[in-house]
């Protein structure tokens, strides 16, 4: 009697190493969760803010402290970032100096109007606060804070990367959730697209009380290598401060900035954006010198 051939069990790779992928992204997303109000999460709190349960939660945080990416600490074991994150960002910083290099420009930009200069980069599909200086010219500022996820829809620095953005990114990025984050804050997924067409054809992005209340704010795209779009630069100052002087004092050297940031990380602005800029930061036409 003739046996039939055992048929060999095949493993789909593709499929293991698409659950591999899955687990470590999973593990890496739960270190959005650290900011610097929130720079020690517990286990009951973080398994709730992430949506999963405790064992799985518990299992990926285990996984990321091994790596060195979290450590647990006190008697409360609460997590907090581990010290490999500092020197992977000293490696980054040290080979792609982003942050350092672009130091100067920003204090240059803080002191030239007055108010606080901010760099923000695009990790991801989240904009996170990279850099900022503040003027020594005035007591009251606007603060910030490093490594702030910056919400897209309520910030000038959101508009500015969302106008320059492929299309479906675009749409991707406003079809999620949108709080409203002060009364004024706009969370229509239509409006906000009629706002940042206008931003594309300004070339420069504006919000008032938006993010917070009783702060304007002006920023722009950068740009990296190959007119890759990586950040937003801006400037932001109380309300009450802005004049139609400082308005354009703003807008000009926010533009200056970003041209010598972009110059400097190897970036090239594209044309139709230049063209825009160049006209953006003309004074108006009666002060201008006769042709």
């Amino acid at each position: 009697m003739l046996s039939q051939p055992r048929r060999r069990q095949t493993t789909d790779v593709r499929s293991i190493r698409g659950t591999r992928l899955g687990t470590v992204l999973k593990a890496l997303e739960l270190l959005d969760y650290f900011t610097q109000r929130r720079p020690q999460i517990g286990l009951s709190d973080l398994h709730r803010l992430a949506g999963l349960n405790k064992a799985t939660c518990f299992r990926l945080m285990s996984e990321l402290a091994e790596a060195g990416l979290v450590e647990q600490i006190g008697s409360t074991r609460e997590y907090r970032i581990g010290p490999a994150v500092l020197r992977l960002a000293a490696l980054r910083e040290a080979h792609v100096p982003t942050r350092e290099a672009a130091m100067p420009i920003l204090r240059r930009m803080a002191e030239a109007t007055g108010e606080t200069a901010h760099l923000s980069h695009r990790v991801g599909d989240k904009l996170v606060t990279l850099a900022f200086a503040y003027a020594s010219t005035h007591a009251t500022r606007v603060m910030m804070e490093d490594a702030d996820v910056l919400p897209w829809h309520a910030t000038s620095s959101g508009h500015a990367v969302l106008a320059f953005l492929p299309a479906e990114d675009r749409k991707a990025i406003l079809a999620r959730p949108l709080p409203q984050v002060t009364p004024q804050t706009e969370t229509d997924p239509a409006r906000l697209t009629e706002q940042i067409a206008q931003v594309a054809r300004n070339g420069f992005a504006e919000t008032a009380g938006t993010f917070e209340r009783d702060v304007k704010s002006i920023a722009v795209p950068l740009f990296g290598p190959g007119v890759q779009l990586v950040g937003a630069l801006g400037i932001v100052a109380p309300t009450s401060r802005i004049t139609p002087d400082l308005h354009q004092t703003m807008l000009r050297e926010t533009i200056r900035a970003a041209d010598d940031i972009i110059a400097l990380w190897g970036g090239e602005v594209p044309a139709p954006l230049r063209k825009i800029w160049g006209t953006a930061v003309l004074p108006p036409s009666n002060e201008r010198p006769a042709p």
